[in-house]
Formats: C-alpha cells, sequence, structure tokens
C-alpha cells in the first residue's frame, strides 16, 4: 500500500523559502497525479498545486502564484513544494496527495492517499 511521508516544514520569517518534500513508500507513484494541500484548523483545506508524472503542473491557490512551485522526481518517488516570498498567512499544516488517476488537475475527491502533514510556520 502507498504511504506518503512529507517533510521540510519549519520556522521561517516572512519573506523567507522553504521547500517541502514528500516521499512515497510501498509503491511508485507511477502514472498517478500528486498534489499538495494545505489546511488551517478550523479552515478548508485548500488545493495549491498538482502535476502530472510527465511534469504538467497547474497552481490552484492564488495566493501561490508565482511564489510556490511544484515539482516531482518519479526515479525517487518524490514530489516537492518549492515556497518563496513566504506570508504569514501561508503558516499551516501542507499536506501532499496522490490521485487515483494521471489527467492533469484531477478534482479533489479523486485523490485518495494522504501523506501526515508538515508544519509551515512563518513569523513576523
Amino acid at each position: 500500500q502507498l504511504q506518503l511521508v512529507e517533510s521540510g516544514g519549519a520556522l521561517v520569517q516572512v519573506g523567507g523559502s522553504l521547500t517541502l518534500s514528500c516521499v512515497a513508500s510501498g509503491e511508485s507513484l507511477g502514472d498517478r497525479t500528486v498534489a499538495w494541500f494545505r489546511q488551517a484548523p478550523g479552515k478548508e483545506r485548500e488545493g495549491i498545486a498538482s502535476i502530472t508524472a510527465s511534469g504538467s503542473s497547474a497552481t490552484d491557490l492564488d495566493s501561490a502564484e508565482d511564489r510556490f512551485i511544484i515539482y516531482r522526481k518519479n526515479a525517487d518517488n518524490m514530489v516537492y513544494l518549492q515556497m518563496s516570498s513566504l506570508r504569514a498567512e501561508d503558516t499551516t499544516v501542507y499536506y501532499c496527495a496522490v490521485s487515483t488517476g494521471s489527467s492533469f488537475r484531477m478534482a479533489e475527491e479523486k485523490y485518495d492517499g494522504w501523506g501526515q502533514g508538515t508544519q509551515v510556520t512563518v513569523s513576523s
């Protein structure tokens, strides 16, 4: 069974950068689309960006446009979220998730494998 583990979350100052990592084990990511989400306590989960196995990526969160980049290394079963110009409102838990399919921009309900999350705290 495929398992996802995120890492890289940290305390960083406003304007700083972080790269989150997500490693898959148990199974290969194969041709499945993978995404990053985030969810703050008491708030709805937000889709940030997704990427297909071929590398086609989409940013779904307006505030992440031009600041966050998703990429993956299929040979290593890894997915990354490179974040820059971090803001206080980016503070929350970040999750990677793998979908059941391989299409570009899979619907959120199609993501059936989730990591445990990694905390990002942006301080001013």
